[in-house]
């Protein structure tokens, strides 16, 4: 994989030990943009390796963290994060269509977004906070839910849409 992510062990909020659980540091965007040029889609399995010392070490990173860090090294248009419910939702179930980084930040602080969300949330944002124009949340239950993203059809189709 050329060292594609690059991380470091990555622990819990309380310092649990996570075993080889990794934060991705660095992004091996020279090998992605050459893969690109050829007009591949590389599909990318969320290991990285360890930094210096640890590089034989490999680390399982969570995938959501690895699709929004390399979408916003390589300054992507938008990525796509699959879920099992409609997008971000209110505290009525609401499907909320979009958010900034600031409403984000305000629904987590008074619980509106809660659980499994958060992450997700989170990497969306880190993204579009690195480059990326847009992160789209998707039910990914929905039949073809990611091609119609891909295709530029699904803003129809439910989902969040996260923006700086």
């Amino acid at each position: 994989d050329d060292s594609l992510l690059q991380c470091t062990k990555q622990e819990s909020k309380d310092g649990f030990d996570l075993g080889f659980v990794g934060k991705v540091e660095t992004v091996n965007t020279a090998m992605l943009e050459s893969i690109l040029a050829l007009g591949i889609t590389p599909v990318v399995s969320p290991i990285g390796t360890g930094i210096g010392e640890e590089a034989d070490v490999a680390y399982n990173v969570n995938a959501d963290a690895a699709a929004g860090r390399i979408a916003g090294e390589l300054k992507a248009s938008r990525v796509l994060f699959l879920t099992d419910i409609a997008g971000v939702l209110d505290k009525e179930m609401s499907l909320l269509r979009s958010l900034t980084v600031k409403n984000i930040e305000e629904l987590i602080e008074d619980e509106t977004i809660t659980g499994g969300m958060i992450p997700k949330v989170n990497f969306a944002t880190s993204a579009v906070q690195l480059g990326v124009e847009e992160a789209f949340i998707t039910d990914g239950r929905i039949p073809h839910a990611l091609l119609n993203q891909v295709l530029g059809a699904g803003d129809s189709d439910g989902g969040t849409i996260v923006t700086v």
